[in-house]
């Protein structure tokens, strides 16, 4: 494991979460819970989704600390259970899932985002090369879990988000 490769993925997570903001800057809260016709889910649902996973990945799973959802207060703000993230719920959860202060949460996403990169920049070799557990992958190495839990899972649904927006008639989407 090399400080490169390390420093590769601290880059490349920036580069997404600056993408998260950018697309979601302009989103009202009627776009943010609009279900596109035939879809399944909302922006809400996978913009909650997401930085849900991220969370729990790098602050429970990699660090063993309590996730930002927790200590901020998060699932009382919002009303939403304090361990859900949204996996396993059915469509016709995922559908009528809904928050009304996208603020707040960009407040909450960007706590999570610090929290991320605080970590990644000041992630060893030793650390990326250790191992965790990700219930119900099983073990791999914390750079396999924040590359394919927190990056690749993350532009997945940065996707489904750009599309999402363009199908409720927000403005425009990020350049990549």
């Amino acid at each position: 494991m090399t400080q490169e490769l390390i420093d590769y993925l601290a880059r490349e997570l920036k580069a997404m979460h600056r993408l998260y903001d950018r697309v979601t800057a302009d989103v009202d809260e009627a776009q943010l819970n609009s279900v596109p016709n035939g879809g399944k889910q909302n922006i809400a649902f996978s913009l909650w989704h997401y930085v849900r996973t991220e969370d729990n990945v790098i602050n429970f799973v990699v660090q063993r600390q309590p996730t930002v959802w927790l200590q901020g207060g998060w699932p009382e703000k919002f009303g939403i259970d304090a361990k859900s993230q949204g996996t396993g719920f059915t469509d016709a959860e995922a559908k009528g899932f809904r928050f009304d202060d996208i603020a707040a949460f960009r407040r909450y996403m960007s706590d999570v985002f610090a929290a991320t990169q605080q970590f990644v920049s000041s992630c060893s070799p030793d650390d990326a090369a250790r191992m965790v557990t990700v219930k119900p992958l099983g073990e791999m190495t914390v750079l396999d879990c924040v590359s394919g839990m927190c990056m690749t899972h993350g532009y997945r649904h940065l996707g489904e988000i750009e599309f999402a927006k363009g199908l409720v008639s927000a403005k425009g989407g990020a350049t990549i």
